[in-house]
């Protein structure tokens, strides 16, 4: 492999000498055998954390400075708008650049918007145009982030490992991210100010990229094409060069992704799942609960704290267990049987039920994801994962904010009842056609991923 950024380093690295013994290691922990891995995963922790506590701490500096609902929606609108528009070249940028100057950069971006808005809240300066171009910038990052970060754990770790590293970080998110991180903001917030917890959340993104520079500099997985022209050109044709690239590489990423059937029913099928789920889950369930089950803030906090646990659960159990033999259907089928529990939510008569029906959600949501990213990192070329990936996380955001919108007019057509049946049905059903219309069952024995004990 051509680097010309930085010479490769010799990874994935031996276990550290310390580590080695007859004793093994549980399999949630074998990553943690590897110096990079045990410091990427603590930066992924404190960022994760200071992530968290970032979501809830704007909320409040909103309400500081005044804003109400339709406040609150411009600064969101403006970080949904940042992780859109840029998805796709992120993959492409991932493909090309080292990725862990890109996660140095957009931790470094983050950081220092968060920095900037502690400054302005602290002077009691901040205005919601400033609260609204952060979370565009941060949206942003993020598109760079997410596919940086997944082609870059398979030169980090070896690849029987990638399942547990997976499963750990589906562990992290919903726990850290979403359950630590915002509880601490809001402690932060009611005993000094949104301010406070801004800061809290930038001193976290500090610790994490201080972390993330002692991960080593590793090559970029592909063969990059060398400039035969005597420079790479200045003007408006270097900038024409540059984008004929840019969109050469997009296409191959869709060619790869239209060329190969389980990737490309897949990504069908979460696009229906994400459509017919995300708007009655995030709009929906705290009507219900308010509405239909006489319930408040309080009530509806322990049914998203229900569904982080259950997805945590899942995660860490996916990520212990050896991959399955029959990965592509099983990773369907649980993302589409893990649906129904939506029924349960659409005809409860008490709130416990509708936090465990949001426990089981999140559990048969989190297990495959954790399959679905071994999967891409061990099947898709390594010159291509980065595109593939920011091709996923563009189908993961891009029909969520449109399920958000509708959810509510579909309700109030057809009732909360009807509505919540489609969320639990519908996700099945594409399952089954997924599953045998790009003929999976066949795919996976074909391509087997399970790892077969070694005879000693």
């Amino acid at each position: 492999m051509t680097d010309q950024l930085a010479p490769p380093v010799p990874v994935p690295e031996e276990p550290d000498p310390g580590l080695r013994g007859p004793r093994r290691l549980p399999r949630a922990l074998t990553p943690f055998r590897h110096s990079s891995y045990r410091r990427l995963g603590s930066a992924l922790v404190l960022t994760s954390f200071g992530s968290g506590v970032w979501i809830v701490a704007l909320v409040w500096e909103v309400i500081r400075i005044g804003g109400g609902a339709g406040a609150l929606s411009a600064v969101t609108t403006a970080g949904a708008v940042g992780v859109v528009l840029p998805a796709l070249l992120g993959g492409v940028v991932a493909d090309r650049v080292p990725q862990k100057l890109i996660l140095v950069v957009t931790t470094s971006v983050e950081l220092l918007g968060m920095s900037l808005v502690a400054a302005l809240s602290f002077t009691d300066l901040t205005r919601l145009w400033h609260l609204a171009a952060v979370a565009f910038v941060a949206g942003m990052a993020m598109a760079f982030y997410y596919p940086a970060y997944s082609a870059w754990l398979p030169a980090l770790v070896p690849e029987e490992d990638l399942l547990a590293v997976n499963g750990f970080e589906g562990m992290v998110r919903p726990t850290i991210g979403q359950a630590l991180g915002p509880a601490v903001a809001g402690g932060v917030v009611g005993a000094s100010s949104s301010s406070a917890a801004i800061a809290v959340a930038a001193a976290a993104y500090l610790g994490g990229l201080l972390v993330l520079l002692l991960v080593p500099l590793t090559a970029v997985r592909r063969d990059l094409p060398v400039a035969t022209d005597g420079g790479s050109g200045g003007g408006s044709g270097g900038a024409l060069r540059a984008v004929r690239t840019t969109l050469a590489d997009m296409r191959e990423g869709f060619g790869y992704m239209v060329r190969t059937p389980w990737l490309l029913a897949t990504l069908l099928f979460a696009s229906i799942m994400v459509f017919v789920i995300m708007g009655p889950l995030e709009v929906l369930v705290p009507f219900l609960i308010k509405d239909e089950l006489g319930g408040g803030p309080r009530d509806h906090a322990v049914v998203m704290a229900c569904f982080g646990i259950g997805g945590a659960v899942g995660s860490l159990v996916t990520g212990s267990l050896p991959m399955p033999r029959r990965y592509l259907t099983w990773m369907n089928l649980m993302w589409g049987v893990g649906c129904m529990p939506f029924l349960v939510i659409g005809f409860a008569t008490a709130v416990w039920q509708v936090a465990a029906a949001a426990f089981l959600i999140g559990a048969l949501f989190s297990a495959p994801m954790v399959i679905w990213g071994t999967l891409l990192q061990r099947r898709v070329p390594p010159e291509l994962l980065g595109r593939v990936a920011s091709l996923d996380f563009f189908v993961s955001i891009s029909l969520m904010p449109v399920s958000m919108a509708v959810a509510g007019p579909v309700a109030g057509l057809i009732g909360l009842e009807a509505t919540f049946a489609i969320a639990a049905l519908v996700p099945g059903a594409a399952a089954a056609v997924a599953i045998l219309g790009a003929r999976l069952p066949a795919d996976e024995l074909a391509h087997p991923l399970r790892e077969e004990p070694v005879s000693p």
